[in-house]
């Protein structure tokens, strides 16, 4: 019998703030059963010490990457169980010839979760000044699924050319803008409701959050 060859989701994650985003982005992928290839790139790592407290490091990307999905968004440790991270593979956001960036390397797409301003223009303008870049553009040449959850506001006249750029290209941009109607009670629910609608995006199925059915009021408890 021929082994089902692995096909991950490249989780990108720059330097914006919003890491837990990102983390209930991962939790959700390996939730069902999703293989990621991961991408934190520099400015992120500087973001998410600012954040939780982790420093992200390559030499010990594993341990660091636990307790990063083990935090809440309210940065509480030990919120989440810790979960088999067997199925995720980490790639040095300056090494070049990394897996994913090369277009003959198998996977099902890319989500940059958060993606700041500036890697933003970077794909737009195909710049692939680091991994994250390079694996973006690969992405949207090879014609497969690219979803940008932009975390800036405002946004200025040149950011909003560049979002334009990546939707003409194939891209799908996805603002981080949580939703109330679902009921939130906890900024834990507002952060996953985000990455719900990227895993949506992405046409992966999930329960991080309750969807509109139409009711009024049916997302609020009831007396």
């Amino acid at each position: 019998m021929t082994e089902r060859k692995r096909t991950p989701w490249v989780v990108g994650v720059s330097g914006a703030s919003g890491t837990p985003y990102a983390a209930s982005v991962i939790r959700g992928l390996l939730a069902a059963g999703e293989p990621v290839d991961l991408v934190v790139s520099r400015a992120s790592r500087l973001t998410l010490l600012d954040e939780t407290g982790i420093a992200f490091r390559d030499a010990h990307w594993r341990d660091d990457l636990a307790e990063w999905l083990a935090r809440g968004a309210d940065g509480k440790p030990g919120t989440f169980a810790a979960g088999d991270l067997s199925d995720v593979r980490y790639w040095a956001a300056g090494d070049l010839a990394a897996g994913p960036s090369s277009g003959s390397y198998p996977v099902k797409g890319m989500l940059i979760v958060p993606a700041s301003t500036a890697c933003v223009a970077g794909v737009a303008l195909g710049l692939s000044k680091d991994l994250l870049q390079r694996v973006a553009s690969v992405t949207l040449k090879e014609r497969r699924r690219l979803v940008v959850a932009v975390r800036e506001t405002p946004l200025n006249g040149q950011t909003l050319k560049h979002l334009v750029a990546l939707d003409e290209a194939g891209a799908i941009v996805l603002p981080a803008s949580p939703a109330f109607y679902s009921g939130a009670t906890h900024i834990q629910d507002l952060v996953d409701f985000v990455a719900g609608r990227v895993l949506d995006a992405a046409g992966v199925p999930h329960g991080l959050y309750r969807r509109w059915e139409g009711e009024l009021g049916s997302a609020r408890p009831r007396a």
